[in-house]
């Protein structure tokens, strides 16, 4: 099916920068990013050589939070084609990924829940394949090292960030199933963490609003303290 080389690549350790950490309750879980696996399936068995098609995307729940966002929770089950490089044979793998989105609006929530559940599902159809497509990180007796990433000095005008504030990862726990983080920073919190841009959706939920001049997601303390 597979040529030597690409036995070779799949057989390789993980590269440590491609590994990302996140927070869920008091566990530190590894993962690799959706746009990481698809670079690596084109890179391994080549462009044109892999496809996936969904199955079925249903809708598991809806509810409406403390908060008065929309939560909903979206199921995929999603079939993962992998061929030879003449075509003439193809493995089929398949497996089902949830996804949560939170927003304040349905059609945002929904959006948010749907992308999320296809990315699980392909993730986990795709760790099959090895190391290269995160299956070590489910190895708990492993020490993944995620590379550590650098943090400009702050500048005098910006006051320096602090650390996790007391019940950030419960109060904001939607923000750490993504992947990102809350910090305080003078008298605001602010939101850190990969690929903001495209969670701006499940920040902005959460009350935090962007500061064009800082690019930074914040809320006023006095804000939380209210709520």
């Amino acid at each position: 099916m597979f040529v030597d080389k690409q036995i070779q690549v799949l057989k390789h350790d993980i590269e440590p920068s491609r590994i990302k950490s996140r927070t869920k309750g008091n566990i530190n879980l590894a993962y690799l990013e959706g746009f990481d696996l698809i670079d690596t399936a084109n890179k391994i068995f080549g462009h044109g050589n892999w496809s996936y098609s969904i199955s079925s995307l249903e809708q598991v729940s809806q509810e409406t939070n403390s908060n008065q966002n929309v939560v909903i929770c979206y199921k995929a089950v999603l079939k993962l084609s992998v061929y030879s490089l003449d075509h003439s044979k193809h493995i089929l793998k398949e497996d089902v990924g949830f996804g949560t989105g939170i927003a304040k609006t349905l059609a945002d929530a929904h959006e948010g829940a749907a992308k999320e559940a296809v990315t699980d599902a392909l993730k986990r159809s795709m760790r099959s394949f090895g190391n290269q497509f995160g299956n070590s990180l489910y190895d708990k007796s492993r020490n993944h090292q995620v590379k550590p990433q650098l943090q400009s000095s702050p500048s005098p005008s910006q006051p320096q960030v602090q650390q996790q504030p007391p019940q950030a990862q419960y109060e904001f726990s939607s923000l750490y199933n993504l992947g990102l983080q809350v910090l305080e920073q003078g008298n605001n919190l602010i939101v850190v963490g990969e690929d903001i841009f495209n969670k701006k959706d499940s920040i902005k939920a959460c009350g935090f609003r962007w500061d064009a001049s800082r690019k930074v997601w914040y809320l006023p303390k006095q804000n939380r303290e209210a709520a």
